[in-house]
């Protein structure tokens, strides 16, 4: 991939760029009409995914999705209503055991990687950890990696987990999926509401970078957002049409990614990323169960909370099943903290030690 697909364009890339959110659109008008889950995202991730493997290039701006992903912060922060304290008690002892399914599902994945699929160890480590597709990249790069296996393996798993998810749910739960057209719910915004939102965002933002705070461009917008709607300080939230054009955005750069890959590609893609987001789901499903069983937490709520998709498409897949949004949100900012903290230095621990071991 000698150009990154995700980056920040020039006036050059316009149309190119033009072109992509057009595509996007489309997949996602089509998944409208076609009455299916998600439909502005996963529309979007669907069409430039199968146009990207087929050798058509695909450009999404850095900087816009930045700000996408800030719309959609403020928007999940809305869903922290003065409600969740009375379930706030019980978060503790599912986010202990998030820390539990990171490092089982790191281990699980990782022996997969390796003697299945054959990845030198290195790979095998960063291509296992359940998140942080740009940080394990990285990562993997600096110790000397395969980054472009672990991008693959890492874009896979987030796509096939989006992609998944809300139909199983249709399937089971017979939910109806929410936030439909850009015309199904008021997008009326008064000014005072408006500059709230926006300050909410920009202080929010900053200030999560400034703590150094993982994924500050969602984090710290969400836990502004919450604060003010919790005070009671406004109860608005961004329009409608905003979050879909945010879905498209993301959709389209998850789709992107896929750059540099063909359709003769898929197979062992699919072969390996799919098994291994199977073992994942499946580790899933049996902390969902253990943990409904302690807390009494609903089945979906926890699911979600601990299925391996990305943050931000995890967060938005919660917000259209009209699921916990709050709870599934912050387990999933949780997981990425403890992904970006503690499995680099899982990772030294490891690597110390095999090095020891082929110095005997």
């Amino acid at each position: 991939m000698s150009v990154p697909p995700v980056r920040r364009l020039k006036k050059s890339d316009l149309l190119l760029f033009l072109r992509t959110v057009a595509i996007g659109v489309a997949g996602g008008a089509i998944f409208n009409v076609l009455n299916l889950p998600l439909p502005w995202m996963m529309g979007a991730m669907a069409a430039t995914g199968g146009l990207t493997l087929a050798k058509v290039e695909m450009a999404i701006d850095s900087r816009l999705r930045t700000l996408m992903i800030l719309v959609v912060g403020v928007f999940l922060g809305s869903a922290f209503s003065p409600e969740i304290l009375d379930r706030i008690a019980l978060w503790p002892i599912t986010l202990a055991a998030l820390v539990a399914y990171v490092f089982v599902s790191t281990l699980a994945v990782y022996l997969f990687f390796r003697y299945v699929g054959g990845f030198d160890s290195k790979t095998a480590f960063f291509a296992g950890v359940p998140g942080g597709l740009n940080e394990m990249i990285i990562l993997s790069q600096a110790a000397g990696g395969d980054d472009r296996q672990v991008s693959v393996m890492h874009t896979a798993r987030i796509f096939l987990v989006v992609m998944t998810l809300p139909f199983v749910f249709r399937v089971i739960e017979d939910f109806e999926p929410g936030m439909r057209t850009f015309g199904d719910a008021d997008t009326s915004l008064g000014a005072i509401d408006a500059i709230i939102l926006v300050t909410s965002a920009a202080v929010g933002y900053f200030a999560a970078r400034l703590l150094r705070i993982p994924a500050p461009h969602l984090t710290g917008p969400m836990i502004t957002s919450a604060a003010i709607h919790l005070s009671g300080l406004t109860a608005a939230v961004p329009p409608v049409i905003a979050v879909a054009v945010a879905q498209v955005i993301l959709g389209s750069a998850v789709g992107a990614r896929f750059d540099g890959l063909t359709f003769r590609d898929l197979g062992p893609i699919l072969k390996l990323g799919g098994t291994a987001t199977v073992i994942l789901l499946a580790i899933s499903a049996l902390f969902s169960v253990a943990l409904q069983a302690v807390t009494g937490i609903p089945f979906g709520s926890l699911i979600l909370a601990f299925s391996p998709g990305g943050l931000t498409e995890m967060s938005l897949v919660a917000l259209a099943l009209e699921i916990d949004t709050a709870f599934v949100a912050t387990h999933h900012i949780a997981r990425i903290s403890v992904v970006v903290i503690a499995i680099p230095i899982l990772f030294r621990i490891l690597d110390r030690n095999s090095t020891k071991d082929e110095d005997i």
